[in-house]
C-alpha cells in the first residue's frame, strides 16, 4: 500500500514515512500501527483491534499502545509546525483524521509552481513559506505581506495551502483560508492584497507561463485596430 496523507508519504511495502524530501524514522511496531490507521482511515481503529493486531495472542497493557501514539505523534509532528493527524476517541481507540490518498508512488514526477508578476517560483517537497522574508520560499513584496505570511505544503500531487496568523489574511479564489486548503492548479492565491497563481503538472518542469496584464489587452486591441 502506498498513500499520501497531509504532508507526508507512506510506503509499507518498503516501510517508508517521508514529509517532502526528508525521511521519518519509526520504530517497527510505532511503523505497524500507522500502517493499520492509514489503512482504516477515517475510521477510529478500536484499542482493542489495535491490541489484537499489534501484539496477536499476547497481552499488552494500554500504557505500549499509548506509547506507540505518543511516539507517532513526536515523529509528524517534526518540531512543533506540523499539524499532527492522529486523533484520540476517547475509550474507544484512534483514527487518521486527514484525507488519505491512495496508489501514487512516493516519487511521481509532479512540478509545482507558483507564479506572480510573470515570474514564475518553483516549489520544493515539504514546507514552502511565502512572505517578505528574507527566508521565505517564495518572497513577495508589498506593505500588505507578513514576514511569514502563508505556506505552500507539496505532497506527492497534492499541494495545500495554510495561513501563518498573518495580520491581512490569506485568500484562495476569494475565499478567505481558515483552514489548511486543498489547491487545484490554477487556483488563484491572494497573500495580503499580492496575487498569485498556483500550478502542477505530471509532465516533469513547467514550460514557460504567461501571465496576461493590462498592458498585454492594450497591445491586443491596438493591434485589432
Amino acid at each position: 500500500m502506498i498513500a499520501w496523507f497531509g504532508s507526508f508519504g507512506f510506503d509499507v511495502e518498503q516501510r517508508r514515512v517521508t514529509c517532502g524530501p526528508a525521511g521519518l524514522h519509526l520504530t517497527p511496531k510505532a511503523f505497524d500501527l500507522l500502517a493499520i490507521l492509514v489503512e482504516q482511515a477515517p475510521r477510529v481503529v478500536r484499542k482493542s483491534e489495535l491490541h489484537e493486531r499489534l501484539w496477536p495472542r499476547m497481552y499488552v497493557s494500554d500504557s505500549a499502545l499509548l506509547a506507540l501514539v505518543k511516539e507517532l505523534r513526536r515523529v509528524l509532528g517534526g518540531d512543533g509546525t506540523r499539524p499532527v493527524p492522529i486523533r484520540t476517541a476517547h475509550r474507544v481507540g484512534y483514527a487518521l483524521d486527514t484525507a488519505v490518498r491512495r496508489g501514487e508512488p512516493l516519487d511521481a514526477p509532479i512540478t509545482h509552481w507558483v507564479v506572480v508578476s510573470r515570474r514564475r517560483t518553483l516549489l520544493h517537497p515539504g514546507e514552502n513559506v511565502i512572505g517578505r522574508g528574507e527566508d521565505a520560499d517564495v518572497r513577495l513584496d508589498g506593505t500588505t505581506v507578513s514576514r511569514h505570511h502563508a505556506r505552500l505544503v507539496v505532497a506527492g500531487a497534492q499541494t495545500t495551502l495554510d495561513d501563518l496568523g498573518s495580520k491581512n489574511g490569506t485568500c484562495v479564489d476569494g475565499a478567505r483560508v481558515a483552514a489548511s486548503v486543498t489547491l487545484a492548479s490554477g487556483a488563484r492565491i491572494e497573500i495580503g492584497s499580492v496575487a498569485l497563481t498556483y500550478y502542477s503538472s505530471d509532465s516533469g518542469r513547467p514550460t514557460e507561463t504567461h501571465v496576461k496584464s493590462a498592458a498585454d489587452d492594450g497591445r491586443a486591441g491596438h493591434e485589432k485596430r
